[in-house]
């Protein structure tokens, strides 16, 4: 670890929106995982406890403590993804990289690791690569998705997977479109809703490809701040019945795929968990 580095990479997103989350992503991103020198850093540089530093980082799961490979593959083995035969491909990836769930290969190019729930229960089995989403994973692909995850993955655009798909999202209530075809997010239309956090009320933009639902927001506002999501149209509030699996925050729905399908996504800004739903009606 280079304390010139980390001390840059404090500097340079301290004052961002994302506050100690960006930071945590920045040295994360560079190192693979967040050493407990920088750690000790942050709380020396920022005047944020190192007790709280080490909540955030345990308790957003793309944060790790450990040492981490080059490339990330995660499975589901969520009931959803169980049925449809989670566990046989689970085990192949295990004989493939010759390693457990949440050990990294000897040459640190990849680590594995299981997960209860990927979010896209109605395409499992789900294998997750580096972001990118891999749909109804048989065993007989698994050589193929480690190949190519090692050659890098190049989404959408570069045709190496076809399972990093856009969405075209609509009001629940009202029916209308909630994309915003003059404002992108990772090369795709974001989609545009209203939040309100106490008395400041801004726009919302989220990405529509899936497997991305950060949002970007008008007001900075808080990590861990819940904020409640409607429509720009007609005003509906989009939180349903159902709750964040990871931090228990109530989840927005909208409409997807002809306004027969739900994509779920938690309202607590810096969780990023979201589900989509192609088989169920919506949850209020």
């Amino acid at each position: 670890m280079d304390t010139k580095d980390i001390l840059t990479i404090i500097q340079n997103n301290s004052h961002s929106n994302g506050g100690l989350i960006a930071i945590l992503e920045a040295i994360q991103e560079t190192y693979t995982y967040l050493p407990e020198g920088a750690l000790r850093l942050i709380a020396q540089e920022t005047g944020h406890s190192l007790t709280d530093i080490y909540g955030v980082a345990t308790f957003y799961k793309a944060f790790s403590l450990k040492p981490k490979g080059k490339h990330s593959i995660s499975a589901c083995l969520g009931t959803a993804c169980h049925v449809r035969g989670a566990q046989t491909v689970v085990e192949e990836f295990k004989r493939e990289l010759n390693v457990a769930s949440g050990e990294t290969t000897p040459d640190n190019e990849i680590t594995f690791e299981t997960v209860n729930c990927l979010g896209a229960c109605a395409l499992g089995p789900i294998v997750v690569c580096d972001g990118h989403y891999f749909a109804n994973v048989n065993k007989r692909e698994i050589k193929e998705i480690i190949q190519k995850t090692k050659e890098g993955i190049k989404g959408s655009d570069g045709g190496l997977t076809k399972y990093a798909f856009p969405l075209e999202v609509f009001c629940p209530q009202c029916g209308r479109s909630l994309m915003d075809n003059e404002n992108y997010l990772n090369g795709y239309p974001s989609v545009r809703i209203d939040g309100s956090m106490g008395e400041k009320n801004g726009w919302v933009r989220l990405p529509s490809l899936y497997g991305n639902f950060a949002g970007t927001y008008e007001h900075e506002i808080p990590e861990n701040t819940v904020v409640r999501l409607f429509c720009p149209h007609c005003g509906s509030g989009l939180q349903g019945k159902t709750h964040c699996t990871e931090c228990n925050a109530p989840m927005a729905e909208m409409a997807v795929n002809g306004k027969d399908s739900v994509i779920r996504i938690c309202t607590r800004v810096g969780c990023n968990e979201h589900m989509l739903d192609l088989n169920r009606t919506r949850n209020y």
